[in-house]
């Protein structure tokens, strides 16, 4: 069957693997006892936490190329196509924005930026690049990004939040992006740090090279070659993105995923192409039949996870939430709230602190597959 036809096991259950990666990192039982690799570095460097966001975006620029650049080279109305990816991109910028919303709902202190805000802003950018455009002007354009946001972050001198003013410094809130910020959405931004964002509005330029770096991929495999042949590109080019990201990490900018630095970009590109390949070559490439079916067995459950990625992203938000704001009173009086209620009985399993946290967001993960499994049952697959 033609791959521009056929829907790629690989890519849904890669999906799937980041989507429940996603879940387990952001749901520990206890913030203060985590494993090192399932929280973001403090500043520069990265850890397996860092990886799952660029995974989303590359994950979204594959998709991209498999489908909405198909329908373009194929005649269909290209207007129009922008008109549906711009429908889309907005309701997934009002579904993490409504999230951000809850549970106070105040329009005067939201945050605006988010995860799902940004996906959203990559998507309407990259739409009208992957319809209109070649790989060649792709490519300069994800070169042409990550120079200028270097440019800007390196050598344009910007005042901090306190009016000291600074020129290529990239220490929180001191860099040209948090300036734009603090200048644009000054109100509305994380409320851990105020005075930046590591979803603001600069740092979205190197964020779209990361989508665009997917829909390059998803190119490649449109091509007419051996299946085997993608493979093997898309693993040298993982290694060659690895290697130019180090360079860029000595020479250029650190690796840091709240700046979403050219380095941090390249590099996760790298580290996408390596993931994405291996899934590829076990689910859809392999010559051998046998080795297909038996990944495809192993990866169920990413498969199913991967066909409601979106609602699972949102709805495991939400819950989370709400554990941590429907409080109840306890028989002395207090109010404690249901999420911490939930987690009492872990914490004291003769475990240590760190292992009961992660026990939780085990827990919690296997939850969400319970919903995702139940509404893949039900052929229930919610599009946006």
């Amino acid at each position: 069957m033609n791959l521009q036809q056929e829907r790629l096991a690989s890519l849904d259950a890669f999906r799937g693997f980041t989507i429940a990666a996603m879940v387990l990192v952001n749901n520990p039982g206890d913030w203060a006892h985590l494993y090192r690799q399932l929280e973001h570095a403090a500043w520069d460097g990265w850890t397996f936490t860092d990886t799952i966001f660029p995974f989303f975006l590359f994950i979204g620029g594959v998709s991209m190329a498999l489908s909405l650049g198909r329908l373009a080279e194929a005649g269909a109305d290209k207007p129009a196509l922008l008109r549906k990816l711009a429908w889309r991109a907005l309701l997934i910028f009002l579904i993490g924005f409504t999230l951000n919303l809850i549970p106070n709902f105040n329009l005067a202190t939201v945050r605006i930026p988010g995860v799902l805000q940004r996906i959203a802003l990559c998507t309407l950018l990259a739409a009208p690049i992957v319809v209109y455009l070649g790989w060649c002007a792709q490519l300069a354009i994800i070169a042409g990004l990550l120079a200028l946001y270097s440019v800007l972050m390196l050598y344009v001198p910007v005042p901090d939040a306190e009016g000291i003013w600074h020129t290529g410094s990239l220490a929180p809130g001191q860099d040209f992006g948090a300036f734009v910020d603090r200048l644009l959405l000054d109100g509305h931004l994380w409320a851990k740090a105020r005075t930046w964002d590591p979803e603001g509005l600069t740092s979205t330029l190197p964020a779209l090279c990361s989508q665009l770096a997917g829909v390059l991929a998803g190119r490649w495999l449109r091509t007419e070659v051996t299946r085997g042949e993608h493979t093997v590109w898309l693993l040298l080019g993982g290694l060659a993105c690895l290697a130019v990201g180090s360079i860029c990490d000595a020479l250029v900018m650190p690796i840091n995923k709240s700046l979403w630095t050219p380095s941090y970009a390249i590099w996760m590109t790298g580290w996408a192409l390596l993931a994405f390949g291996t899934f590829y070559w076990l689910l859809d490439a392999s010559p051998d039949a046998g080795l297909r079916a038996r990944a495809r067995r192993w990866s169920k459950p990413f498969l199913i996870y991967g066909m409601n990625a979106l609602f699972i992203f949102a709805f495991s938000g939400l819950v989370a939430k709400m554990l941590g704001f429907i409080k109840l009173q306890q028989a002395d009086g207090s109010m404690l709230s249901l999420g911490k209620m939930l987690y009492a009985p872990i914490a004291s399993l003769p475990i240590s602190a760190v292992n009961a946290s992660l026990l939780h967001a085990l827990l919690f993960d296997a939850c969400m597959f319970a919903v995702a499994w139940y509404m893949w049952r039900k052929k229930w697959f919610v599009k946006v």
